[in-house]
């Protein structure tokens, strides 16, 4: 196909992003220094981050039969780009930038690979095709088994590398045959392709419907649904505190966003048994990730474990796949990765510099209202809204899912919402009375005074702010979701 100026403004962000990585290996190339890597990153990714407008302007355009880009693939492409901005934000203080503190080993690497994992994330969310959807998902991937074992001086470190890779190379496979399958079947790799061929298709559908099978659990596992979570709380607790905020939103969000997709394109993936088997996923996600989260004590653990559940929420949107249920799941994604960097970010100032360990066990976060105010309120605002108490942007989102739960009457799973939540308050409420309680002198370290002058710190505070702000007015979040056509 011939390309026009069209079809650079669509892919503008990925342009953008990939020059940007490709100036952070050339930058490490011509000479080392924390600073430069972290500068061209944040430079870098603004600009991507603007280019979605130019983009959505642009909108609908195929580019390749690969990739549409189109309002839905905007926004996301803006939720990743916002969500790796965060975190390159927290890199740079976690690793330290003073001569003899922080990360003892080269740093300027974890910039490159987030870069490029991100680019993975864009892909993924632009994809109309299973080719696109397996370069985009690899791409967002491998650079996270680096990231997770990057501080490789721990073992947990190390170890949640090698079993990231182990069981993410199994849920590739998966997909892989899954493919495979739809392949025989349908004859075609796009997605409009396989609608149009299965619609009228008179061979048997078993084939089909394990294909399908086979591509869940391969992007199950990658979203850590029950029975495929097991990774999930090791992975959370090994890595370094800002990969495991990425892992949590970024790659998550672009993984989900490609399902949606599928889902909606694919009328043999939506109905039937598959919404049987979505179902019995998303109760088993909300119940076991929530009563797994209530024997925590280690913060990270306990976030991957909610993670489960509150992707278990989301399943219910996708369910229903009609109403809101799209505008729904903008919504609810953009309130959860607002807190989850939150959350992770208070993590990663408190284990700032790098020292080993991250601060994560739950009693050095003891008493830290009378050392760190400040820092205490912006945990507490994320815990609460991580619960879904009003007055937070998580009430809002879990008020969109159970309204699309309500409007497609699927009692079952509004029931297990309901169970789940009610945990979900009991544990994010422990870690809030352990924030003011008095303290036991067992602290290992605490964030530094000026951690509101540095740029992790502002970024939290510009965190806590919004999911405070959206949560009393949401109305500008919801016509932004309206406004990209996800309505």
């Amino acid at each position: 196909m011939d390309l026009t100026i069209q079809h650079f403004h669509a892919l503008l962000p990925l342009l953008i992003t990939s020059i940007t990585l490709i100036a952070v290996m050339l930058g490490i190339a011509w000479k080392r220094d924390h600073a430069l890597a972290f500068g061209i990153s944040v430079i870098g990714l603004n600009l991507a981050l603007f280019s979605v407008f130019i983009a959505a302007s642009a909108t609908p355009i195929e580019v390749t039969p690969l990739l549409k880009i189109d309002k839905f693939a905007c926004f996301y492409m803006a939720l990743v780009l916002a969500s790796t901005l965060a975190c390159v934000t927290l890199i740079h203080a976690y690793l330290g930038n003073e001569p003899g503190k922080g990360y003892p080993g080269n740093r300027e690497e974890l910039y490159l690979l987030m870069l490029l994992s991100a680019a993975g994330g864009l892909v993924l969310v632009s994809a109309q095709h299973l080719a696109g959807l397996f370069i985009g998902l690899e791409l967002l991937s491998v650079p996270s088994y680096g990231m997770i074992a990057y501080a490789f001086f721990n073992k947990r470190s190390l170890e949640a590398g090698i079993k990231y890779m182990v069981l993410s190379a199994a849920g590739s496979a998966f997909l892989l045959f899954g493919m495979a399958l739809l392949y025989a079947e349908a004859g075609s790799l796009s997605f409009n392709g396989i609608a149009a061929l299965l619609t009228n298709s008179t061979a048997p559908a078993l084939i089909v419907e394990v294909g399908f099978g086979m591509m869940l659990v391969g992007l199950a596992f990658k979203l850590s649904l029950v029975p495929f979570h097991l990774w999930t709380p090791d992975v959370y607790e090994g890595a370094p505190a800002p990969v495991a905020a990425f892992l949590a939103t970024a790659s998550k969000v672009a993984v989900f966003a490609v399902l949606l997709r599928l889902y909606q394109m694919s009328p043999a993936a939506s109905g039937g048994w598959m919404s049987d088997l979505l179902s019995l996923i998303a109760i088993a996600s909300i119940l076991v990730g929530n009563l797994l989260a209530l024997l925590q004590n280690n913060i990270k653990r306990l976030l991957g474990y909610s993670s489960i559940a509150h992707f278990g929420y989301l399943l219910i949107a996708l369910i229903a796949s009609k109403g809101l249920a799209t505008e729904a799941i903008s919504v609810y994604l953009m309130t959860y990765v607002l807190t989850t960097l939150g959350a992770f970010g208070v993590i990663t100032l408190m284990s700032t510099p790098f020292t080993g360990r991250d601060a994560d066990a739950l009693y050095e976060y003891r008493g830290l209202f009378w050392r760190r105010p400040y820092l205490t309120a912006v945990l507490t605002v994320m815990m609460l809204s991580l619960a879904g108490i009003p007055l937070t942007a998580g009430f809002i989102g879990k008020f969109y899912i159970i309204g699309v739960g309500v409007q497609s009457q699927q009692w079952w799973l509004l029931a297990a919402l309901v169970v789940g939540s009610a945990i979900g308050v009991f544990y994010y409420l422990r870690v809030m009375v352990t924030l003011f309680l008095v303290e036991p002198n067992l602290r290992r370290h605490d964030a530094p005074f000026d951690w509101g002058q540095r740029a992790g710190g502002m970024m939290l505070m510009i965190v806590a702010l919004l999911a405070f702000i959206l949560g009393v007015y949401p109305q500008p979040l919801l016509s932004l979701v309206a406004n990209m056509g996800l309505g």
